[in-house]
C-alpha cells in the first residue's frame, strides 16, 4: 500500500482524487491542506490530513512528507488571486513541493498541470490566465529537470461533471474540457503505472478508457 500526499487535497480535483484513492486498497490518501478548519473535511472520510503552506519554506514542507511514497501536486492559488500568489502559488509553491521531496528522499511525484502550457503561442490572456500559464510552464520544466521519477498531466478546461471514465490524449485538441472526476481518475491510473514515469500526458474527454489512454 502506497502513501500519497495529495498537496491541494482540499480543492475540487483534490478532493476527488482523495476519495478515488480512499477506495483503492492499494492507496491511502494522504491530504495536505492550509487550513486548520479544513480538517473536519477529512476526518468525515477518515484520511489524515497534514497542515502546511506553500509559502513555509522547503524544511517545512518535508517534515510533512514522512512515511510518504509519492507525492501528487494539485494545488493552486485559485481565480480569485492575483498574480503574486498564482507566483508564490502555482510557481514558487510547486518548486518548493519537489525541492521538500526530494529532500525527504521521495521519488515520485506527479504534477497537475494544463493543457498547451508547452506552446507560450497559445497561452490566453482572457481572464487573466497568463501570470497562470507562465507559472505552469516553468514549474513543469523545472520538474522535468528534477531527479523526481516524474508524470505531469495536462488537462482541458475543468468541468464539474459526471466522468466518463475516457478520455483523448492522441489529439486533445478535438476537446476543449474535461471532467475534474476524469482528471482525478487520470492521476490514480498515473500512479498505477510505472510506466507513466518521465512522460507528459495532455488529454482532453474523448473516447478512449483512460487505463489505455495513459498506459
Amino acid at each position: 500500500m502506497k502513501n500519497v500526499l495529495i498537496i491541494g487535497a482540499h480543492g475540487q480535483v483534490g478532493q476527488l482524487l482523495t476519495d478515488k484513492l480512499n477506495a483503492d486498497a492499494g492507496y491511502t490518501p494522504v491530504a495536505l491542506i492550509r487550513k486548520e478548519e479544513q480538517r473536519a473535511l477529512f476526518e468525515q472520510k477518515r484520511v489524515e490530513a497534514r497542515v502546511a503552506s506553500l509559502e513555509d519554506g522547503v524544511d517545512a514542507l518535508a517534515a510533512q512528507m514522512n512515511g510518504i511514497d509519492a507525492v501528487v501536486f494539485s494545488a493552486g492559488s485559485g481565480g480569485s488571486t492575483g498574480p503574486d500568489k498564482t507566483l508564490t502559488i502555482d510557481l514558487d509553491g510547486a518548486v518548493k513541493a519537489m525541492e521538500a521531496a526530494e529532500q525527504a528522499g521521495i521519488k515520485r511525484f506527479v504534477m497537475l498541470s494544463a493543457l498547451h502550457t508547452d506552446d507560450r503561442n497559445r497561452w490566453t490572456d482572457a481572464e487573466g490566465m497568463k501570470p497562470y500559464y507562465v507559472a505552469k510552464y516553468y514549474a513543469d520544466r523545472i520538474l522535468k529537470g528534477s531527479k523526481l521519477e516524474y508524470t505531469i498531466v495536462r488537462p482541458g478546461a475543468l468541468k464539474n461533471e459526471d466522468g466518463t471514465g475516457k478520455i483523448n490524449t492522441a489529439e486533445p485538441d478535438k476537446q476543449q474540457d474535461v471532467p475534474r472526476a476524469d482528471v482525478a481518475e487520470v492521476i490514480r491510473e498515473v500512479l498505477n503505472q510505472d510506466r507513466t514515469i518521465g512522460q507528459i500526458i495532455p488529454f482532453t474527454r474523448g473516447e478512449t478508457p483512460i487505463r489505455e489512454a495513459v498506459g
